[in-house]
């Protein structure tokens, strides 16, 4: 039976809590990065619809065929962390700093935790995307992809994922939040965003609730 999801007091009394970051933190962090980077999760969809909401983290996203530039990036300044299953394996930029990212994380981890040192707050939430600098793609279903020049927008110099395909990533979760976030974004969405949104939800969770409200 799975364990039921920690409250916010009790996730930082196991794992620690986050700095309070914004996407000007994570542009500023990727300065001089060579790879491709975009802000995900709700900060995007804030960013988008303009309807202001509550934040735990920020979610910085990056492809990961790109994890070896990343780790050379990030060295300087952060320690990193696999994070996987709940559990933290700390990634040293030492150990192995070109090998590829199934080669050094454990099996299914698909993002990474950043901080100082261990004394300090957790800083950014790195998630690890499948695709290429020319293709995003969906990383539950790789039969879904999109252009990376329309995958991603920008505003005042930072990169935010578009906002349907970030509801597409919240639309299994169905947690309170991710309804708030779709009941706040869809009115700010065009007809053809809500067609790709109700097209992909139809192909990967059949029957979804949001559905109606899409068409």
């Amino acid at each position: 039976m799975p364990a039921e999801p920690l409250s916010d007091a009790e996730f930082d009394r196991w794992y620690g809590p986050w700095a309070p970051r914004t996407p000007r933190d994570v542009a500023a962090l990727f300065v001089g990065y060579p790879g491709t980077w975009w802000v995900a999760g709700g900060w995007a969809l804030e960013a988008f619809s303009g309807v202001r909401r509550h934040h735990e983290d920020i979610d910085p996203g990056v492809l990961r065929q790109d994890l070896p530039a990343l780790r050379r990036h990030l060295a300087p300044s952060l320690h990193t962390w696999a994070a996987s299953s709940g559990t933290l394996t700390p990634v040293r930029p030492d150990v192995d700093p070109d090998a590829p990212a199934d080669d050094v994380l454990p099996d299914g981890c698909g993002q990474l935790w950043t901080r100082r040192d261990a004394t300090s707050p957790w800083e950014f939430d790195i998630l690890l995307g499948p695709g290429t600098p020319e293709t995003w793609v969906y990383k539950r279903d790789p039969g879904i992809t999109m252009p990376m020049a329309d995958a991603l927008w920008s505003a005042d110099g930072i990169t935010y994922l578009q906002p349907e395909i970030q509801l597409l990533y919240k639309a299994r979760g169905l947690r309170p939040k991710d309804r708030r976030d779709f009941d706040a974004t869809v009115p700010a969405l065009g007809r053809d965003r809500r067609a790709w949104l109700a097209d992909a939800l139809a192909r990967t969770l059949s029957g979804h609730p949001w559905l109606e409200a899409l068409r």
